[in-house]
C-alpha cells in the first residue's frame, strides 16, 4: 500500500484542502477513518466537492459521529465503543491518502491516541500545519512526538500565506522538508484547485 496518513498541529489547519489537493496531485483515492461532525459537511463531503472526482475514489468511514467533538468525546456521547483493531487500510490500486482528525495527540478511546493509528497503519506522514503565528512550537511538538513512536515523517505542508521566518525555522529545528506552501486559494472550489495541483504538483517519488 502506498499513500500517506496527513495529519495536523491542530484542528481547522487545513487538512482537508490538504487530503484535496494530494488526491489530485497524486492521482489518490481518500479515506476517513474517523469522521467527527456529521451535523455539518463531512470531511470526505468537502474533499469531494473540492476534487470532483468520482465516489468510487472515496472509502467509507470506520466511524461516523455527529458531534464536531475530539473522536473519543463524540463516540461517547453516542455509547459508540472506537476500537483500534477495526480499522483495516481500505484495498486500492492507487496511492491512498488518509486524513486523521484533530493533531496527532486526539484521543480515540480511553487508552489510545490518534498516533497510535497512525503507527498502526503504518503510511509515512504528512504534517500540516499553519504558516503564521504560533506553528513553530506546535509543528516541533508534532514532530517531536513522531518521531518518538518512530513514525516516517515525509515532510511538512505549510497552510496560509508565506512566512519564510517560520518555513526556515521549522526546517531547521525540526528537520524536517517543507514540502509545499499551499496559500489560500480564492475563490476555494474544484477549477482553483485542480488549476493549483497542475501547477505544483507532488509526485509520490519526490517525497519518499
Amino acid at each position: 500500500m502506498s499513500g500517506y496518513f496527513v495529519t495536523g498541529t491542530d484542528t481547522n489547519v487545513g487538512k482537508t484542502i490538504v487530503s484535496a489537493y494530494l488526491m489530485r496531485s497524486l492521482d489518490a483515492d481518500y479515506w476517513k477513518p474517523v469522521q467527527s461532525g456529521l451535523d455539518g459537511e463531512s470531511d470526505a463531503e468537502v474533499v469531494r466537492r473540492l476534487t470532483a472526482l468520482p465516489p468510487e475514489r472515496f472509502h467509507p468511514s470506520t466511524y461516523e459521529l455527529r458531534a464536531p467533538l475530539s473522536p473519543h468525546e463524540s463516540a461517547r456521547r453516542e455509547g459508540v465503543s472506537i476500537s483500534l483493531g477495526a480499522f483495516k487500510l481500505p484495498k486500492t490500486s492507487r496511492p491512498l491518502i488518509v486524513e486523521g482528525a484533530g493533531g496527532v495527540l486526539v484521543p480515540l478511546n480511553g487508552d489510545a491516541l490518534m498516533i497510535d493509528l497512525i503507527k498502526q497503519l503504518g503510511l509515512p506522514v504528512i504534517l500540516v500545519a499553519r504558516s503564521s503565528l504560533g506553528t513553530i512550537n506546535h509543528t516541533l511538538l508534532s514532530l517531536e512526538a513522531l518521531r518518538a513512536r518512530r513514525i516516517e515523517v515525509a515532510g511538512v505542508i505549510l497552510s496560509g500565506a508565506p512566512n519564510e521566518a517560520n518555513r526556515t525555522a521549522i526546517e531547521f529545528f525540526g528537520k524536517a522538508r517543507i514540502l509545499l506552501e499551499l496559500p489560500m486559494l480564492s475563490p476555494l472550489d474544484a477549477n482553483n484547485l485542480a488549476a493549483f495541483a497542475s501547477a505544483h504538483s507532488l509526485h509520490q517519488t519526490a517525497v519518499a
